[in-house]
């Protein structure tokens, strides 16, 4: 038997996986007589028949699936030797390309990036903040090195530590709703009023499903959750804001939550998140080792119990001036 080509494993494998010759050349970018004469002498320097031909979509033999297996850790070894030569090959970074999602708590953010970069004056740090699926638009466009924002952990293209949970508390302001708060409102109850949500900042990726959003009620849009809460403050809506934008708020009565059954509220995971499948020059992987090192403490900080201040009764005037409530 003679040896056979880290290009003949690969055409093997993507017409495993594309189950036939022609998805398989599109999928390597060749065309389809070489993927076919590639996977025929494998076979023949095998001396194994790997695929079966006979019906309309190829598909391995026996002996197909069991070399196919132990082809793959090879296949990925190599990926892997490919994306340490090229982090080898690179220099410090002139810049690196960092996105804040929305549920990001700012000061703690920005002051931990402030202390990294003030190690690194060769590296220009270019700093993006966007919202819902924006963070990830940028990540798979190749427009962002890392992200700050909640990680989808299923998806074998991404790396992530996770830094801290973000409770997500639905809230109105006093004297908002003509009813009392109870653990049992009902969405429908909700319908006749304002619903504050943030805008999605991706450009053109799929809609990302929607958590919480009452149908048919009308919405007001905003760009980030500062916003937001302002909004919902002034009486202008009622929506879900993460809990450490709300503390003061809710411990003097500001703002009132209304979770409950039907409003249960959420706890979302903030993580860094970059590409596993991309080369990481030496200053991005500094960073990394830095995040690391500072998530025993950040997720300690989120977790320790606010201080606590007498609340605050809201003004006798408070319900006529934060009456309005948008579409009824």
């Amino acid at each position: 038997m003679s040896g056979f080509t880290l290009h003949d494993l690969q055409c093997f494998d993507a017409v495993v996986r594309a189950g036939g010759f022609q998805a398989a050349a599109a999928a390597l970018h060749r065309s389809h007589p070489a993927v076919f004469a590639a996977v025929a002498k494998l076979e023949r320097q095998l001396g194994l028949n790997l695929l079966d031909r006979s019906a309309y979509r190829v598909a391995p033999t026996e002996a197909g699936r069991s070399f196919h297996r132990r082809a793959q850790s090879l296949l990925r070894e190599m990926e892997g030797l490919r994306t340490h030569a090229a982090q080898l090959a690179l220099g410090e970074e002139s810049e690196l390309r960092v996105v804040i999602g929305d549920l990001c708590p700012l000061p703690q953010t920005l002051g931990l990036l402030s202390r990294f970069f003030a190690g690194c004056p060769a590296t220009r740090l270019h700093l993006h903040f966007e919202a819902v699926s924006g963070p990830w638009e940028r990540l798979f466009d190749g427009a962002a090195d890392l992200i700050l924002h909640h990680v989808d952990k299923s998806d074998p293209r991404l790396e992530w530590l996770g830094l801290r949970k973000v409770p997500m508390v639905p809230v109105v302001a006093p004297g908002f709703l003509p009813f009392p708060i109870t653990r049992s409102i009902r969405p429908d109850q909700m319908r006749d009023f304002t619903q504050c949500i943030i805008r999605d900042s991706a450009r053109h990726s799929p809609a990302q499903p929607s958590y919480f959003i009452v149908e048919g009620a009308h919405q007001c849009t905003v760009a980030d959750q500062l916003m937001k809460k302002e909004m919902i403050l002034h009486g202008m809506g009622w929506g879900h804001l993460p809990r450490f934008l709300i503390e003061p708020e809710l411990r003097e009565g500001r703002l009132l939550p209304i979770t409950g059954i039907h409003f249960p509220g959420s706890v979302v995971e903030l993580a860094a998140v970059r590409r596993r499948d991309r080369p990481q020059g030496p200053v991005a992987n500094r960073l990394w080792r830095y995040l690391q090192e500072q998530g025993p403490s950040i997720r300690a900080a989120a977790e320790a119990p606010p201080p606590s201040r007498r609340r605050r009764p809201a003004a006798a005037g408070s319900a006529a001036t934060r009456r309005p409530r948008g579409a009824r």
